[in-house]
């Protein structure tokens, strides 16, 4: 049995019908859907990185939520980052040791109308001045957290306000239709004025075991020198100085409790029951905002869950003896420019607080079942945290060097 065929008359006279009707048609529509990830309108922040600096590396500037700055100010963590690499940055200038200025362009895409800040470094490749001493290679690597952050030489930059040094707020907002405006024109200037001074405060756990119980934990810390594979930490001490948030030259006492509060700052922040160790709670995405939907805990004031994800800490704090006596001179005077100190002692108090709120903790009826992490910041943004990647049990499938005190984590049972 034959198939039918179409002429080619036929054909024709059915192209030219079709072609009639495209004609007479108008083009559909289109419209968003409904799915929020295809329905997002976004814009773009642009502008040029502007270096005075001998240093010579790749620039890593970051994006973050102003509301949620990065430590020491706040725990927020980059919403994106961009690398300039070192060649176009320094162009032919880049084997010498000029300062500049050195101006290349920098932009950030599919930005959602908010407020924003401009924070980075210069990864820089430096050598320290001990004859002898291993010069110091780029480390930056954004995929862990053990290599996200600057270390000595490093130089640092941001998006400042030109009169009063502080970083700049950047706001993009929508026009009248919603779309989202882009900015343009903005400055993230970097310079060896904010050079890095020290490795980010590296740690150990050489006293105290892991649980944590009804009393207070008392735990005794000490640098960790890691300098493996792609890991470059040589700390020599810990860096202890007075808080001065007003720069009035005097310790603060916040609390008025006759005790000067001290630099670092220590957190213990509740894990993720996801049996990596390294996801906080309630912030699965790692982004430093509470996630919107999570587990909520029972506070003390009210006898009663408040319907949103909790921030769960518990209480810390230096020990201050040590810290206090080295930052006392001779005379009996602060000395305001800080100190380095062997070892620090900490002590976590049984008391859990919802620290959604960083400037209002409140305080939970009970203490939360489940891994904590111990975390130092310095008041150069430097963290560091156990337990991280380095643990044994990651490391390897990392390609990190292992390192057992870097498993380390606090557990309420």
């Amino acid at each position: 049995m034959s198939r039918p065929t179409l002429s080619w008359k036929q054909a024709a006279s059915g192209l030219v019908l079709a072609s009639v009707l495209g004609l007479g048609c108008e083009a559909p529509p289109v419209v968003p859907t409904a799915d929020v990830r295809q329905n997002t309108r976004t814009a773009r922040i642009d502008g040029n990185l502007v270096v005075q600096s001998r240093a010579r590396g790749n620039a890593v500037v970051f994006l973050y939520d102003a509301e949620r700055p990065p430590p020491p100010q706040g725990t927020g963590r980059p919403i994106a980052f961009s690398v300039v690499p070192a060649e176009q940055l320094f162009g032919p200038a880049l084997a010498g040791d000029a300062a500049g200025p050195f101006v290349a362009p920098i932009s950030f895409s599919l930005v959602p109308p908010g407020r924003y800040t401009l924070r980075g470094f210069i990864d820089a490749e430096s050598c320290g001045p001990e004859a002898g001493a291993p010069c110091r290679r780029p480390d930056f690597n954004p995929w862990y957290g053990v290599t996200g952050e600057p270390n000595a030489g490093d130089v640092g930059g941001a998006a400042v306000d030109p009169t009063t040094g502080m970083p700049l707020t950047l706001e993009v907002v929508a026009d009248a239709n919603g779309q989202p405006q882009p900015l343009t024109g903005v400055t993230v200037s970097f310079s060896d004025t904010a050079r890095v001074p020290r490795d980010r405060p590296t740690f150990q756990v050489v006293q105290g075991d892991a649980l944590m119980g009804s009393t207070r934990k008392e735990l005794r810390l000490q640098p960790l020198v890691i300098h493996d594979g792609a890991m470059d930490q040589r700390p020599d001490g810990f860096a202890v100085s007075y808080v001065d948030a007003n720069r009035d030259g005097v310790p603060d006492d916040a609390n008025g409790d006759g005790v000067p509060e001290l630099w670092p700052r220590v957190v213990v922040r509740k894990l993720a029951d996801d049996g990596s160790n390294l996801v906080d709670e309630n912030d699965l995405d790692r982004d430093g905002v509470p996630d919107a939907v999570g587990v909520d805990y029972v506070r003390a004031d009210t006898g009663a869950v408040d319907a949103l994800p909790d921030v769960v800490v518990l209480a810390a704090e230096l020990v201050p003896d040590g810290p206090i006596a080295a930052l006392t001179d001779e005379n009996g005077n602060p000395r305001m420019e800080g100190a380095i100190v062997p070892e620090l002692q900490v002590v976590v108090h049984p008391q859990a607080l919802d620290a959604r709120v960083p400037e209002n903790p409140v305080p939970l009826q009970a203490l939360p079942r489940g891994r904590y992490a111990v975390v130092l910041i310095q008041p150069s943004g430097q963290t560091w945290r156990v337990p991280n990647e380095l643990a044994p049990a990651l490391a390897q499938g990392l390609g990190l060097p292992a390192v057992e005190s870097q498993a380390f984590y606090l557990e309420v049972p």
